[in-house]
C-alpha cells in the first residue's frame, strides 16, 4: 500500500510535470519514437502484405521470413545497431523498433486480404474491374478490419518496447524507469512503468474505436490478432 502512496505522490508531484525532463516531454519523446517506427513499418509492410495477400503467392514465405525477425530480440538488435553504422540515439532506437513491428503488419494485411470471401472477389472480376480494381475497390475495404488489427498489434507493442531505448541513452518514458533504477528510486520506476501502461492502453484504445469503425456494418468487430 505504501508503495502505491508513494507512486501517486511521485505522479502528482508538480516538478515530474515541467522542465525538458518532465513527464510531458517524456511522453512526447515516447510518441515520437513509436510514431515514427509505426509509419515507417506501416509504409513498407501494409504495400508488400496487399500485394502479396491479392496475388496469393510468396506470403508464406514473407510471413516466415517476418517472424523469424520478430523472434530476435529487440534489444539485441537494438544494441548491434548502436555498436554498427548508426550509433547511439534516436536513429537506431526507430531502426529496432519498424523492424519489430513488421511482422504483425504484413502477417495481418497479407492474411485480411486473402481471407475475404472468394464470391466477392470472383463477382468483382465478372462485372470487368481489372486487378488494381479489384485490390481498391473489394479487396482493401473487406481487408480494412484485419489491417487495423494488425496496426493495434504493432503499435501497442512498439509503445511497450520503446522503452528500451533508455537503456542506450535515448529518451521517451523508458527514462523514468532507467533513471529510478540507477537511483533505487522505486516510486519513480513504478510511476514510469505506470506511463507506459496508460499510454499503450490509450493508443489500443483508439485504433480499436477505428477497427470497430471500419468491420462490416452487421458482421464481427474484429477477429483474434494473427501472430499472438
Amino acid at each position: 500500500m505504501s508503495m502505491l502512496i508513494e507512486t501517486a505522490s511521485w505522479l502528482a508531484d508538480g516538478r515530474n510535470w515541467s522542465g525538458h525532463e518532465g513527464i510531458p516531454a517524456r511522453l512526447g519523446e515516447h510518441l515520437v519514437l513509436s510514431g515514427a517506427s509505426v509509419g515507417i513499418a506501416a509504409a513498407l509492410a501494409l504495400p508488400l502484405g496487399t500485394a502479396l495477400g491479392h496475388a496469393g503467392r510468396g506470403g508464406t514465405l514473407a510471413i516466415n521470413i517476418s517472424n523469424v525477425g520478430r523472434a530476435v530480440p529487440t534489444f539485441a538488435v537494438l544494441v548491434l545497431l548502436a555498436i554498427g553504422p548508426f550509433g547511439i540515439g534516436d536513429t537506431t532506437t526507430i531502426a529496432a523498433l519498424t523492424l519489430f513491428a513488421l511482422a504483425p503488419l504484413v502477417t495481418n494485411s497479407y492474411v485480411g486480404v486473402r481471407e475475404i470471401d472468394g464470391d466477392a472477389r470472383e463477382a468483382a472480376r465478372g462485372m470487368g474491374m481489372s486487378g488494381w480494381q479489384i485490390l481498391r475497390g473489394v479487396e482493401l475495404p473487406l481487408a480494412a478490419p484485419m489491417i487495423i488489427i494488425g496496426l493495434r498489434l504493432a503499435a501497442v507493442q512498439v509503445v511497450g518496447t520503446a522503452t528500451i531505448a533508455a537503456l542506450i541513452g535515448g529518451g521517451g518514458l523508458g527514462r523514468f524507469v532507467v533513471d529510478g533504477l540507477a537511483r533505487h528510486d522505486d516510486p519513480q520506476i513504478v510511476g514510469g512503468a505506470v506511463l507506459v501502461a496508460a499510454l499503450a492502453l490509450a493508443v489500443d484504445g483508439v485504433l480499436l474505436g477505428a477497427q470497430r469503425l471500419l468491420a462490416p456494418r452487421g458482421g464481427p468487430t474484429g477477429r483474434s490478432p494473427v501472430g499472438t
